[in-house]
């Protein structure tokens, strides 16, 4: 991937939207690395999905929102020929995901970065993303909770850094048609929004149409387990 040099993404300010999910799956182990329940349950059904997806492709996956890092983890040492470079706005978040990468021991998982979407140029290792360089964008169980125009950024950084046919993959609970899936994914929306206005689970048509709008299209919607979807767009 071509960079041009800029100054290290890890001394920019923070989002002031950004809420530490992770303060409640427990305390970081001895040397740093954040445990997540939910890594444990969506693990084995997302390397599934994603095999077919990405087993045939080479280049750069930034994952955007990569939370423990565990899922980083998995990526890199089930598709060996893609280099990926995990990201997360919370400093928190980066540490475990570096913890996690040193445990790993794999080449092909970068240091972590500093990444807060809403902020263009996005920047990895100090420089700038080169355009229609990425192979794919992955952002697990993140547009829920976050404000709507961090989707929308997503979506401007997908139009800009994929290459063209590149895939952006979004994985979590979604709306279709104005419909939940579940009860329970309704009172998940229910308790995200009394959390904070700005969250909520996505309706499918929303992000079709903010794809649409940056020359993506959705090539496939895949039923994963607990009521949870994988959103698959790729770039024109």
């Amino acid at each position: 991937m071509a960079f041009i040099r800029e100054p290290d993404p890890r001394e920019r300010a923070l989002p002031k939207m950004v809420e530490n999910f992770a303060r409640e799956i427990g305390a970081a182990d001895i040397a740093g690395r954040l445990d997540a329940p939910a890594f444990h349950r969506n693990n084995g059904p997302l390397r599934d999905v994603l095999k077919p997806l990405l087993q045939d492709r080479e280049g750069d996956i930034l994952e955007i929102g990569a939370g423990t890092g565990q899922h980083a983890v998995t990526f890199a040492s089930e598709f060996a020929d893609l280099a990926f470079w995990p990201s997360d706005p919370l400093a928190e978040h980066v540490a475990s995901i570096d913890a996690w990468r040193r445990f790993s021991g794999l080449p092909n998982i970068k240091p972590a970065t500093l990444l807060d979407v809403l902020e263009k140029p996005w920047r990895l290792a100090g420089g700038e993303i080169a355009a229609q360089s990425l192979a794919g964008v992955i952002s697990i169980n993140v547009v829920h909770i976050a404000p709507w125009p961090v989707a929308e950024s997503v979506f401007d950084g997908a139009r800009k850094y994929l290459a063209p046919q590149g895939l952006l993959i979004f994985y979590g609970p979604f709306k279709k048609d104005g419909r939940h899936n579940s009860q329970g994914n309704a009172d998940f929306d229910e308790a995200l929004r009394a959390r904070n206005p700005q969250f909520g689970i996505r309706d499918l048509s929303d992000l079709s149409a903010c794809a649409a709008a940056n020359g993506l299209h959705l090539s496939d919607e895949i039923t994963m387990p607990a009521n949870n979807r994988t959103l698959v767009f790729r770039r024109h």
